[in-house]
């Protein structure tokens, strides 16, 4: 039909007024064409020009989100959306010419609650940008149906998590009920209690006090929001302290550090509290997998736009039964411990956006490997390499 029209077009100067008006007509039912499948898509969408002035608005962008009254056209988007924080974003996100997938936006109208995610990508025409494509869809019955699904999974974890305690507190309590049991023979059959006799149950009793308060403090820490203080912290310098942090054990242990650290990307937004906790929860796991001593390699690199964390050792690895169970609460294949330690590595990974998986071999060694999404400057670096090198291969 394009070409038709082109064809038409060259040869508008011969066409007399009733092939014109045959012409105009088709055009414009091309263009009613056009629009009655704009306005029949599910997802809003609002196309503006270079200068970000709205050329069209379809039927489904207007139910979505509150529009000023009186004509749209010709005027910038974000002064006739009638909602300030989509406004403000909007014209920030123009101005800069960022492309951004799926932001989301909660509007409230009367008494209903819209969850909103929107999209903004440039319109390209023959290799050139003519404006922007901004695209809404209405997410609330899906955000609905994924609390559902969290509140579901909480409260699984929960009753595992609850399971486990109950689990782990019957053994130190039944042992201070066993030594409190033996003092009150002694005294019964004797009448007193020696001063070594009694330090001893004591001393036993101390410590199973103790261990009951470790296991309340890991469930506390597993069961909490996590309160996360996020700053722009230099990953490297981060994993340098938590090696020498343990720098005494692993070498009581007879255990070799070797570190292959990116020279170029190494910063990331993290709670540098919890991000050590993690890592020492890994590095402790390694050390227990590794008795005989061994090697403990970490490294950094770039994953896509994302930071990845290597921490490799050469230990007694994960068998393929176990790999699945690895970050349940209190699973552990030792004989001491709360089974907490990598549950609490998986929640403060999540915690900050990240994601976290395992690669291990029985007899050969495991590798944990946890991704952080790049800042915003290293991301724009990254694909400006990428471009540069993609440039270059074709030059």
């Amino acid at each position: 039909m394009r070409k038709f029209i082109e064809r038409a077009l060259e040869k508008l100067p011969k066409l007399d007024s009733q092939q014109i008006r045959s012409l105009v007509d088709l055009l414009l039912r091309e263009q009613e064409r056009f629009e009655g499948v704009i306005n029949s898509l599910y997802e809003g969408v609002i196309v503006t020009d270079t200068s970000h002035r709205v050329m069209m608005i379809n039927n489904a962008a207007y139910r979505m989100l509150p529009f000023s009254s009186g004509e749209h056209e010709y005027h910038y988007v974000w002064a006739v959306i009638y909602d300030e924080d989509v406004a403000s974003w909007l014209e920030k996100t123009l101005k800069e010419g960022d492309k951004v997938e799926d932001e989301e936006f909660s509007l409230q109208s009367s008494d209903t609650l819209r969850i909103l995610s929107i999209t903004v990508q440039p319109l390209v025409r023959e290799k050139q940008v003519a404006g922007s494509i901004i695209q809404i869809r209405d997410i609330t019955s899906k955000k609905k149906q994924e609390a559902k699904y969290r509140r579901a999974e909480n409260l699984a974890s929960l009753t595992t998590l609850a399971a486990g305690v109950a689990h782990e507190i019957k053994n130190p309590l039944a042992s201070i009920g066993i030594h409190l049991q033996l003092m009150r023979r002694e005294v019964e059959s004797q009448q007193q209690i020696t001063a070594d006799s009694a330090a001893s149950y004591l001393d036993v009793i101390e410590e199973e006090i103790e261990r009951l308060n470790g296991i309340v403090v890991d469930f506390l820490f597993a069961v909490r929001p996590m309160d996360t203080n996020m700053k722009l912290e230099d990953i490297h310098a981060v994993i340098e302290d938590m090696l020498e942090f343990v720098h005494y054990e692993l070498e009581e242990n007879q255990i070799t550090v070797e570190t292959s650290l990116n020279a170029n990307y190494h910063k990331a937004e993290i709670d540098q509290k919890y991000f050590k906790q993690a890592l020492l929860n890994i590095i402790k796991n390694a050390i227990g997998a590794m008795p005989e001593g061994g090697h403990l390699k970490i490294s950094t690199s770039v994953q896509d736009d994302m930071l990845a964390i290597d921490i490799a050792d050469n230990g007694v690895g994960i068998s393929d039964e176990n790999m699945e169970k690895i970050f349940e609460p209190y699973f552990t294949t030792k004989d001491f411990g709360s089974g907490l330690g990598l549950t609490v590595v998986f929640k403060v990974i999540r915690e900050h956006q990240g994601d976290i998986s395992i690669n291990s071999t029985e007899g050969k060694g495991t590798t944990f490997t946890i991704t952080l999404p790049l800042p915003k400057g290293e991301r724009e670096l990254l694909e400006w390499e990428e471009n540069g090198a993609v440039h270059s291969t074709h030059s």
